[in-house]
C-alpha cells in the first residue's frame, strides 16, 4: 500500500516535503543557536552543591553581563542574557556558554563574562569575607586557650594521681586523663588543618580561554530544513493511509450486492482516464490528486484492454425488457459504461443519472434497474439510498456492473507501427 501511495501521490508528497523543508528553513531563525562555545570557572577548595548552584546563578546576574557588554560593547546585560547559559560540572567546574551569530563574538562574550565572573565574585568575597574571617580567626583562638587550659588542667589532675600509690581508681583515672589528652591533640591538628585551607576558600581560576568554534551548532538551518521536509513527508504518507484505512467506500462484491440488494452480474476493467467535462483546478493539474491514488496497475497497453466484450455478455445475461440503467453523478467511469451498454442493448436500455447524497429515481415505463457504478467509490449507506429509491418508484434492482477502473504499465503503441503491421499482414499469402 506504501508503494501504491508513492506512485499515486508522489508529486503531492514531494510538494510535501519541500513546504515542510521551508518550514524548517523559517524555524532555524529562533531554533538554531548560531555559533555554541564554553569557558570553564574552577572554583578551588571544598564546596557544597548549594554554593556552587548559587555561584552559577551569580554568573548569569544582572551584574556581570552588564560588566560584560560594557567591554564589549554590546549595549546592556539584557542583550546577552538569551546568549549566556551555565551548568555546573563535576570537579567544582562552572561552565559558562556562550552562542552568537559569529563564532568569533561567541568566543568573546565567553570569555568576557568568565572573566567578569571571577572579578565580581573575588570582590564580593573580600567585601563580605574580611569581617567574617576576623571574628573566625578570634574564635579560633579562644578554641586554642582553652584547649591549652584543658591541656593544663589534665597536666595537674595527672601530677596529683601520680603520688606513687596503685589502686583500680587510679589508674582508671589515668587511663582517661590519656584519652582525653589524645583527643585533645587530634582537635588541634584538625583546626590546624582548618585554617591552613581556609584561606583558600574563595579563590576562582578561569581555565584557560574558550574555543573559538568552527561549525554551527545544531541544529542548524539544514538539519531544520531536512526535519522538517522529512517529517512533512511522513505525515502526508501516514495521512494517506490514514485515509484508506477509515474509507467506508465499498470494494467487495458481495458487500455491493448485500448493499443493492441485487447480484452483482460483472465486474469490468478499463483505462483509467479524466473526465473531459470536469474542470479542473490548478492545483489537481499540477499535482494530479483529483483522481484515487488506490487505482490497480496492469502490465498492458492501453489498447489491450477492451471492455465491449465484457458489456456484450452483460447484455446478454440481462432480461429482455427495458431496464433502467443507474448511474451516480460524478462516476465518469460508470456513465462512460452505462452509455456503452445501452448503445449495445439498443432502445431497450434508459441510462439515468442519480444524486448519491438524495438519489430519486423518476417514474419510468421501465421494468427494472441495472446499477452501474465504479468500483469503491461508494459507500454501503449511499447505495442503500439507491436500492430504496428504487422501490420507491416501483422498480426492481436487477443487478449491479462494477467498473473497476485500472493503469496500464505499457505505453500505447505508435498508430504508425501499428498500420505498418496491418499491411504486412494483408500483403502476406
Amino acid at each position: 500500500m506504501i508503494g501504491q501511495v508513492l506512485r499515486g501521490r508522489w508529486r503531492t508528497l514531494v510538494v510535501l516535503a519541500l513546504l515542510g523543508a521551508l518550514v524548517g528553513a523559517g524555524s532555524s531563525l529562533i531554533l538554531s543557536p548560531g555559533y555554541r562555545t564554553t569557558s570553564n570557572v574552577l572554583l578551588q577548595g571544598p564546596r557544597e552543591a548549594d554554593e556552587l548552584l548559587t555561584q552559577a546563578e551569580v554568573a548569569t546576574s544582572s551584574v556581570v553581563l552588564d560588566r560584560a557588554a560594557a567591554v564589549l560593547g554590546r549595549g546592556s546585560g539584557a542583550d546577552l542574557r538569551d546568549q549566556v547559559s551555565t551548568t555546573v560540572a563535576q570537579g567544582n567546574v562552572i561552565t559558562i556558554a556562550a552562542t552568537d551569530d559569529s563564532a568569533e563574538h561567541a568566543q568573546q562574550v565567553a570569555d568576557q563574562v568568565a572573566q567578569e565572573f571571577v572579578k565580581y565574585s573575588t570582590q564580593v568575597l573580600a567585601s563580605t569575607g574580611d569581617a567574617a574571617v576576623k571574628v573566625a580567626q578570634e574564635r579560633r583562638e579562644t578554641l586554642r586557650q582553652q584547649v591549652a587550659q584543658t591541656n593544663q588542667r589534665i597536666t595537674e589532675l595527672t601530677a596529683k594521681v601520680s603520688d606513687g600509690t596503685t589502686s583500680v581508681e587510679t589508674v582508671q583515672l589515668r587511663t582517661e586523663l590519656a584519652a582525653l589528652r589524645s583527643s585533645i591533640e587530634q582537635a588541634m591538628s584538625t583546626l590546624n588543618a582548618t585554617d591552613t585551607t581556609s584561606g583558600g576558600l574563595g579563590s576562582m581560576v578561569v581555565m584557560g580561554a574558550a574555543q573559538r568554534p568552527t561549525s554551527a551548532a545544531a541544529p542548524t538551518l539544514p538539519q531544520l530544513a531536512l526535519g522538517g521536509a522529512a517529517l512533512f513527508f511522513v505525515f502526508g504518507l501516514l495521512g494517506h493511509l490514514f485515509a484508506a484505512r477509515t474509507d467506508r467506500r465499498l470494494r467487495d462484491e458481495q458487500e455491493i450486492g448485500a448493499a443493492l440488494g441485487g447480484p452483482v452480474l460483472a465486474t469490468v476493467d478499463i483505462a483509467d482516464e479524466a473526465d473531459p467535462e470536469a474542470e479542473r483546478s490548478l492545483r489537481a493539474k499540477l499535482l494530479g490528486d483529483d483522481k484515487p491514488w488506490n487505482i490497480r496497475r496492469i502490465d498492458v497497453t492501453p489498447d489491450e484492454i477492451d471492455g465491449d466484450v465484457h458489456y456484450r455478455r452483460l447484455v446478454s445475461r440481462l432480461p429482455q425488457r427495458r431496464l433502467l440503467v443507474l448511474v451516480a453523478d460524478g462516476d465518469h467511469a460508470a456513465r462512460t459504461a452505462a452509455t456503452r451498454i445501452a448503445e449495445l442493448a439498443g432502445r431497450r436500455y434508459t441510462v439515468v443519472t442519480v444524486a448519491p447524497a438524495r438519489p430519486v429515481v423518476e417514474d419510468q415505463s421501465a421494468e427494472g434497474v441495472l446499477v452501474v457504478l465504479g468500483l469503491g467509490t461508494r459507500t454501503a449507506w449511499e447505495l442503500v439510498g439507491v436500492a430504496e429509491a428504487c422501490a420507491d418508484a416501483g422498480l426492481a434492482v436487477a443487478g449491479a456492473a462494477l467498473i473497476r477502473p485500472v493503469r496500464p504499465t505499457r505505453p500505447p503503441k505508435p498508430v504508425k507501427q501499428a498500420g505498418k503491421d496491418r499491411e504486412a499482414l494483408a500483403g502476406t499469402p
